[in-house]
């Protein structure tokens, strides 16, 4: 029985899906559907309505066929989901460091993913280190983002703790972004809508005498700025670090220098 919710997918099959080393459906009514198209229309249903509107049947109704006909295709959910996430990966630029440098490439990549993820909220809840099956797109990400810091004196785990430094910072950022959309305390307001609100009471509160710091900033208009102000500062906040280990890195390796 295909498995609509809970559950994790099955490795065999959702690699052979992933990679489309399976073969194709042999039985069942010729809908013209393919699984791209199963997977096209998940996606848009998701960017429209999130996870939680995510089915088998709300994909089928999308389509216009029957649920089971889906089966067919797509083994269930937990395998859908793993494959729409590889497929937005296509989406997020892997820059080539020749020519530009390893500090340029990363930056591109960071840019492009926080864009992937503002067209695509739903990818921050898939994704995480270790919880993604390697389809085409994600293994092709980590030879980009592993060649990208290559031959800079690293070793091969620093070079793999660079990668997922920046691309955990790209994640945290989009998940306070998706966080902030979410209506969990606010009871159905908008971001805006609920701060107004709440804002004269907390200037009772919180107090200059008291708060001084959290005073000046919040009255220079800090917390008036989107969630995600900050992200250009904090990327370069990340690649200043990861340049410092760098040229660390380098200076060890280097020869002494000749004694006069």
């Amino acid at each position: 029985m295909a498995r609509e919710r809970g559950g994790r997918a099955d490795p065999a099959r959702t690699l052979a899906l992933l990679w489309r080393t399976g073969e194709g459906p042999t039985r069942g009514p010729k809908q013209g559907l393919t699984v791209d198209r199963v997977v096209h229309a998940a996606i848009e249903l998701a960017d429209a309505d999130g996870l939680d509107a995510l089915s088998m049947r709300a994909v089928a109704e999308r389509l216009g066929v029957g649920t089971m006909s889906l089966y067919t295709y797509v083994p269930g959910k937990a395998e859908l989901l793993h494959v729409m996430f590889d497929t937005v990966l296509g989406e997020s630029a892997l820059p080539d460091p020749t020519g530009i440098g390893w500090r340029a490439a990363l930056e591109q990549r960071a840019r492009s993913d926080r864009e992937l993820a503002r067209r695509h909220p739903w990818v921050v809840r898939l994704w995480g280190p270790g919880l993604l099956l390697m389809g085409p797109r994600l293994t092709a990400r980590a030879e980009a983002g592993l060649r990208t810091v290559a031959d800079l004196g690293l070793s091969d785990a620093e070079m793999a703790h660079v990668v997922d430094l920046v691309d955990g910072y790209v994640r945290g950022v989009a998940q306070v972004t998706v966080d902030v959309g979410r209506d969990t305390l606010a009871g159905g307001a908008g971001y805006d809508d609920w701060w107004a609100e709440s804002t004269p009471y907390l200037e009772q509160l919180i107090r200059p005498t008291r708060f001084p710091t959290l005073t000046r900033v919040w009255e220079a208009g800090v917390y008036d700025q989107a969630p995600d102000a900050g992200f250009e500062l904090g990327l370069r906040l990340v690649l200043d670090g990861i340049e410092n280990l760098i040229r660390s890195r380098r200076s060890a390796a280097a020869p002494p220098a000749p004694q006069e």
